[in-house]
């Protein structure tokens, strides 16, 4: 039981420090689009860059059913070593908005071999009790995503070589430190060969396909929530004079807050259905987009509150639905399972990403995110029939 606890202890580590790459580029974004005059869709695209370089990446990982063939570990490890080395190139002085872009997109690219491929390698060492394991990795990868927001809100960081040194350094140290120590697991059984037909079969279970589902409808909400969180605080500073934020300091916040959603949600978990968790922490946030445009009105308490709020729920279901997932599909897909399931639900943040972006030309920024309730909606309906 040490033992276990100790390897859930280092890809937890392993998973925070790697997963700091994905908005590293986001939280530099006001100094780059300064240093090399970038447009003002230069936030959207670089997010969506990335993140269709995780589909790509998922996509040929769960195809070639890399995760269920070979050592998971060391995948994680040659993907961190990658990761790192595609965002130090951001620091290449002769970088434009076609540079910066193809450096997101390969660094979503080597993501792909990190955030399942972690989630794999609990799920081979946590068969009971899956869905708490999951979430403290979950939030793990939260709070390594808040990670550059912080390291860019202090002054004597406050810089893209720091805050991209600082990220890179961290997922080399978390690729190592999980390639050293984190073994296969005791639940591990390995897909010896590939296998013709895999994603089919993974697919015909039903219980699969609604948790599923409504995996998909919590990640039409949560990437585009997290890539306007710094907008919708500037915005509500810029319309309210009692508002005095830190962006940066805010933004980590309510991003990082989410792992504390995680972990409730892991916790009870154990003592109800994941099932039940699920759907609670869907509703919250649903409810949250539906009444997001009444909160600009109120005080800057009650705003960051909600905001909070939001932030826990919105990711709270996404390891309890992941859980589901893993334990509805056949033990020797497993990794490809998770794997599949990541590449469509990013490939769904890129349409709501660029919906918003598309609303933003036509309404205010207060309205945008009521469109985001979608989700939750389609996930709410498609779990009412799982069994």
């Amino acid at each position: 039981m040490k033992s276990r606890k100790y390897v859930l202890a280092i890809i937890i580590i392993a998973q925070f420090f790697c997963t700091s790459l994905w908005f590293a580029g986001n939280a530099i974004l006001d100094q780059l689009t300064e240093q090399l005059t970038l447009a003002n869709n230069a936030l959207a695209n670089s997010t969506i860059a990335v993140q269709l370089g995780f589909i790509v990446g998922t996509f040929i990982f769960a195809l070639l059913t890399l995760a269920d063939r070979y050592p998971p570990s060391r995948i994680f490890f040659y993907c961190s070593i990658l990761g790192a080395v595609c965002n130090f190139g951001l620091l290449w002085p002769e970088n434009t908005i076609s540079s910066i872009l193809i450096i997101r997109f390969l660094t979503g690219f080597f993501l792909a071999g990190i955030y399942p491929i972690g989630m794999k390698i609990a799920a081979d060492y946590y068969e009971k009790g899956l869905g708490k394991s999951l979430s403290l990795l979950v939030g793990a990868l939260v709070l390594g995503t808040a990670l550059p927001h912080i390291i860019n809100s202090i002054p004597s960081f406050s810089s893209t070589h720091l805050v991209i040194i600082a990220t890179s350094s961290l997922a080399l140290i978390g690729g190592t430190i999980m390639v050293l120590f984190v073994p296969r697991g005791p639940y591990s059984i390995s897909q010896k060969q590939f296998k013709f037909g895999a994603l089919k079969t993974i697919f015909l279970d039903r219980n699969f396909n609604r948790a599923a589902l409504g995996y998909f409808g919590h990640m039409w909400e949560l990437y585009t929530f997290w890539t306007y969180v710094p907008i919708l605080i500037t915005y509500y500073a810029t319309t309210n004079q009692a508002a005095n934020f830190n962006i940066s300091l805010t933004s980590f916040s309510i991003i990082a807050i989410g792992s504390l959603g995680c972990i409730i949600g892991g916790t009870l978990s154990t003592k109800f259905e994941s099932k039940k968790i699920a759907i609670i922490a869907l509703s919250i946030s649903g409810f949250c987009c539906l009444i997001s445009p009444f909160i600009f009105q109120q005080s800057p308490l009650v705003f960051i509150v909600f905001l909070m709020i939001w932030g826990m729920s919105v990711i709270a279901d996404s390891p309890l639905f992941s859980s589901l997932v893993a334990n509805n599909t056949t033990p020797q897909l497993k990794g490809t399972a998770l794997t599949i399931v990541n590449c469509i639900g990013f490939s769904i943040t890129i349409i709501s990403i660029q919906m918003v972006s598309y609303l933003s030309e036509i309404f205010s920024i207060q309205y945008l995110l009521i469109s985001l309730a979608i989700g939750p909606l389609i996930g709410l309906l498609a779990m009412r029939k799982f069994r």
